[in-house]
């Protein structure tokens, strides 16, 4: 199994938080990649011997697609040989792509092969035909760049602002607080959050608090979960297993036992 990260180009860096990829030619290999809540959406370009599933719906994902947010565990199954690329995207971001209302996208993948104001297509055959990982993230660069510049979603300095802020302190930020950074009332920021995001503000705080606590369990050194917690501002244990479980279908006892698959 090959896995990488890629720099990312500097038109895209409004956009993108990371690129990634993934890639076996093992035809032995049955992987499974847990899907958690974690506060961004993404772009991927796959190619599988025996097709790339979105499970537990069981949906068989076109070869380019974008994902919205994860709200409930999911994985991405695949049996054999394939490859990857992934382009992870700010929480606001598929809004520019496709202009749609991005509640759609939760816990869903859109076919961009579908879009018929631009040729994905064009894209998608270019993709198909080079293996090189640096080649295809130009491709993708490309294409996104094509999306904005033909949606020309008007950009919503105020919400990017909140969000930033929102990352920064790692959900455990006051949405009061935050609203009055960005100089907003409080029906005027939620109304426009869910149209940039598709989360209500207090809703994806939560998953970011959510995602940290998940980082300090899978990559920091700590004495007990209680630590965890409080490190991630829940009020007591039962508060963090609680939303622990919500988001990954296990308590953080169980997800350490039993691995993230």
């Amino acid at each position: 199994m090959k896995e990488a990260q890629f720099a990312i180009p500097e038109v895209l860096r409004p956009y993108v938080n990371s690129i990634m990829v993934m890639e076996t030619d093992n035809p032995q290999a049955k992987t499974s990649v847990p899907l958690y809540a974690d506060g961004y959406p993404g772009i991927m370009f796959q190619q599988s011997t025996n097709g790339l599933y979105l499970l537990p719906k069981g949906k068989k994902l076109s070869e380019l697609f974008l994902y919205g947010q994860t709200l409930y565990p999911a994985s991405l199954d695949v049996a054999g040989p394939f490859s990857f690329i992934v382009f992870q995207l700010y929480s606001f971001a598929s809004k520019y792509l496709l202009d749609v209302d991005p509640r759609e996208l939760n816990d869903e993948c859109f076919d961009l092969l579908q879009l018929v104001h631009v040729d994905v297509e064009f894209f998608a055959r270019q993709l198909r035909t080079t293996t090189i990982f640096e080649e295809r993230v130009e491709i993708v660069t490309q294409l996104m760049l094509q999306l904005v510049a033909h949606y020309q979603v008007r950009q919503d300095d105020r919400i990017q602002k909140a969000i930033s802020i929102i990352l920064e302190n790692k959900g455990q930020s006051s949405i009061s607080e935050v609203r009055d950074q960005v100089f907003v009332t409080e029906r005027t920021f939620e109304r426009q959050f869910v149209a940039q995001v598709g989360l209500m503000p207090k809703q994806f705080a939560k998953i970011i608090q959510f995602k940290s606590s998940l980082k300090q369990l899978t990559e920091e050194n700590y004495d007990q979960l209680l630590d965890i917690g409080f490190d991630s501002g829940f009020a007591d244990q039962s508060h963090f297993i609680r939303s622990f479980k919500k988001y990954t279908g296990k308590t953080p006892t169980e997800f350490i036992g039993q691995g993230a698959g």
